[in-house]
């Protein structure tokens, strides 16, 4: 194992020996391992664009900055990934007004991502978990999503 995966690897155990067992199964969506999607095999571009924010002007660049690129380059021939984590995962509450952009943006297949560690943070704080856009895909840890996706070769754009 690489030494940055090992030292990522023994930062997230502690955290992750802290997560209330049978939560996700009965409560959240299971989460994705963290890895790069494979389904757009013919993309000649490869973004991950970082959403941290909840910030209602980032949520309208990043959902502009997917529509221009989709047009600019065709959804065959870039494949776009959005993580959202910690403020930034109301871009995919099932009742978030940018909803409708969001699932317009999946359907021409850009991938959403939502934190699964945020979502624990929550049901711990809150005692439940809200409800999220169904086409949402969780991951274990979304700076881990995006680092996996930057290892094979996705640039990073924080709008």
């Amino acid at each position: 194992m690489p030494r940055g995966r090992w030292a990522l690897s023994m930062l997230l155990a502690p955290v992750a020996a802290l997560t209330p067992s049978g939560f996700a199964a009965a409560q959240a969506p299971q989460p994705a391992e963290n890895k790069a999607p494979s389904d757009k095999p013919f993309a000649e571009h490869r973004l991950v664009l970082q959403l941290s924010d909840d910030d209602a002007k980032k949520q309208g660049l990043v959902i502009s900055v997917a529509y221009n690129l989709l047009k600019f380059y065709g959804p065959d021939k870039i494949a776009i990934e959005v993580v959202t984590f910690g403020p930034g995962i109301a871009l995919l509450r099932a009742d978030s007004p940018n909803r409708k952009f969001v699932d317009s943006l999946v359907a021409q297949g850009v991938r959403f991502d939502l934190c699964m560690n945020t979502v624990d943070t929550i049901k711990r704080e809150t005692g439940h978990v809200p409800a999220f856009n169904p086409n949402a895909k969780p991951v274990e840890a979304g700076v881990a999503q995006i680092l996996a996706l930057t290892e094979k070769g996705y640039t990073l754009v924080r709008p």
